[in-house]
């Protein structure tokens, strides 16, 4: 049984192996000063530079709308050391005037000064 269950794994390793390697974060492409939100619809993030500290990185940014207004926001991601350096992963936003908060699928990776999105 024992033999049977490593075979198994086994075979699930070689058919799924590259899916289960790990991310390369430093292949991601450098912030830019201003960028697309995830969340699309025109929207633009600017001024973008988390700072690690303890388990967290945080930074406020701008938001800019396509209409021109421009919003200051907070996000707060959870600091997790890898690859010789920190993933920002998990992040929390909210608007500094406190009325809008939410998640983003989007990291970044800090490392010997150089910060990367995804």
């Amino acid at each position: 049984m024992r033999f049977r269950s490593a075979a198994v794994l086994a075979m699930i390793v070689v058919a799924h192996g590259p899916s289960l390697a790990q991310e390369n974060y430093e292949s991601w492409e450098p912030l830019k000063p201003l960028f697309e939100s995830t969340g699309g619809g025109g929207i633009m993030i600017g001024d973008y530079d988390p700072v690690v500290t303890g388990n967290t990185c945080a930074t406020d940014f701008s938001v800019h709308e396509p209409g021109g207004k421009v919003s200051i926001n907070r996000v707060v991601f959870d600091a997790v050391p890898t690859q010789g350096g920190i993933l920002c992963t998990n992040g929390k936003w909210r608007a500094t005037s406190g009325d809008a908060s939410g998640t983003t699928p989007f990291r970044v990776f800090i490392k010997d000064g150089v910060k990367r999105g995804q």
